[in-house]
């Protein structure tokens, strides 16, 4: 399977590879800043988002597929800022992408953006379960379309 990144998350993973060190936590929470409130119908029915139990931080997910493409929601308490952002960039950067594209995402192309020299271990493996799961989501929408 080829692994390249969709437009815009190359676009993110490159804005991280400028920055150095701390800068990095800033950006991520930057990016923790602009991830969206759920929207009124996931409020009022929470049973159709997905935990991820891998994360310490409470983590829920939501793909809704349409016309071919993914739209990914995310539930991050806003007292957890660096999953907050990283929950952020995968919206962003994998917004509308197809199923395919999804899947094609490394499981560690986190290395790309420097993440691995300014977070912790556990915290690189629940970014990394929240993409799993993301992909988990893509598999069932194309499932679903088949």
């Amino acid at each position: 399977m080829q692994t390249e990144l969709p437009a815009k998350l190359t676009e993110i993973v490159e804005e991280f590879k400028w920055c150095e060190g701390r800068e990095k936590l800033e950006l991520l929470i930057q990016y923790a800043e602009t991830l969206p409130p759920l929207p009124d119908w996931l409020q009022s029915d929470r049973s159709k988002m997905e935990p991820v139990p891998e994360c310490l931080t409470p983590v829920f997910i939501h793909a809704e597929h349409s016309h071919g493409r993914l739209s990914f929601y995310f539930d991050v308490p806003p007292e957890s800022p660096m999953v907050r952002g990283y929950a952020a960039i995968m919206r962003l950067g994998l917004d509308q992408a197809t199923p395919e594209q999804v899947l094609k995402v490394p499981g560690d192309f986190y290395y790309e953006m420097g993440l691995h020299q300014v977070l912790s271990h556990q915290r690189l493996n629940g970014i990394s379960a929240i993409l799993a799961y993301m992909k988990q989501l893509a598999v069932k929408a194309l499932e679903t379309a088949e």
